[in-house]
Parts: C-alpha cells; sequence; structure tokens
C-alpha cells in the first residue's frame, strides 16, 4: 500500500474511532461520548453493530503490519467492550467511559510513531489542519 493509500486509511481509523467513542459532547460537563453507548441502547443488535464497526476498525489497522501483541490488546478491548455491553443499561454506561476504539486507534498510533514516524507526522499535520478549518 503506498504512502496516500496508508495516510487515507489511517485517518478512516481515525474519523471512525472518534465518531464511535467521542463525537458527542455532553453539555455542561465536557464529557464526551460517541454513538457506540446509543447504538448499543438497541436490544440485541445494537452490541453487535457496535462490535462489527470495532473490528473493521481493527481490520483497517492490520494493514500496518501491527505486531500481534498489540493486536491482542486491540481485540481484548472490543471483545471486552463487547461482553460487558451485552449487561442491559450498565453495559451501555461501560461503553461509555471505557471507548476500547479510541484506546485502539492510541495503540495504532504508537505504533506508527515508533515504525513509520513520518507518515504519523504528515497525517497529524493534515488531520489537525483539517480541523483548524473548520
Amino acid at each position: 500500500m503506498d504512502a496516500a493509500k496508508r495516510l487515507a486509511t489511517l485517518n478512516r481509523i481515525r474519523k471512525l474511532s472518534r465518531l464511535m467513542d467521542t463525537s458527542i459532547r455532553i453539555p455542561l460537563t465536557g464529557f464526551r461520548i460517541g454513538i457506540d453507548p446509543i447504538i448499543g441502547l438497541v436490544p440485541g443488535a445494537g452490541d453487535l453493530i457496535s462490535t462489527a464497526f470495532s473490528a473493521y476498525i481493527i481490520f483497517l489497522a492490520t494493514r500496518f503490519g501491527i505486531p500481534r501483541q498489540d493486536l491482542t490488546k486491540m481485540i481484548f478491548n472490543v471483545g471486552l467492550e463487547a461482553v460487558v455491553g451485552t449487561v442491559p443499561l450498565v453495559g451501555d454506561l461501560f461503553d461509555a467511559f471505557y471507548k476500547s476504539n479510541i484506546r485502539n486507534l492510541a495503540i495504532l498510533e504508537q505504533h506508527l510513531t515508533v515504525v513509520e514516524p513520518e507518515l504519523k507526522e504528515v497525517s497529524d499535520e493534515l488531520y489537525s489542519d483539517k480541523f483548524r478549518q473548520v
């Protein structure tokens, strides 16, 4: 995969992770949630859909040759959120606080800082410039 595709994939992972975990600011608190705990409110199918989105993010992360130990951590994060998320109400609160996709994004970005610092630097610059304009 060339640098442009890698950069686009990293930005797609960032957007999806933030959409799922931190896209909505709760007024007066500063606390952020994403659509993950909201989708999780749908009995049965909600947690399955959220887990599918998280699995897609992990799939995209594998394109960066992430080490097995980091991949294991990412799968554990999603698995834990999926299992605890099945508990009514408590699971949705856990989803709102645990934020497995943001945790997985941090794991990927840490990996990229070591193996491809130039890709991460360019991505950080472009990504932050995009949000400054908005």
